[in-house]
């Protein structure tokens, strides 16, 4: 397996942990009386796993100034 097919692979895994943390954050809130706390630490990952996408994705696909 060469470099960019481990980065696209690690990019899937990423993408899939986002939509799964948007899918328990949104369970979360549809409860009356939910933990504010856990909420803000599942918000925060939920970014992370958004900049570390982003920064795959540059990776993948360079930004080239001509």
């Amino acid at each position: 397996m060469d470099e960019a097919e481990s980065v696209r692979q690690k990019l899937a895994e990423l993408r899939l942990e986002h939509r799964d943390l948007d899918d328990v954050i949104d369970r979360l809130t549809e409860t009356p009386v939910y933990d504010q706390l856990q909420l803000q630490r599942l918000k925060k990952r939920k970014l992370g796993l958004k900049d570390q996408m982003a920064y795959l994705e540059d990776y993948l696909e360079p930004d080239i100034i001509a």
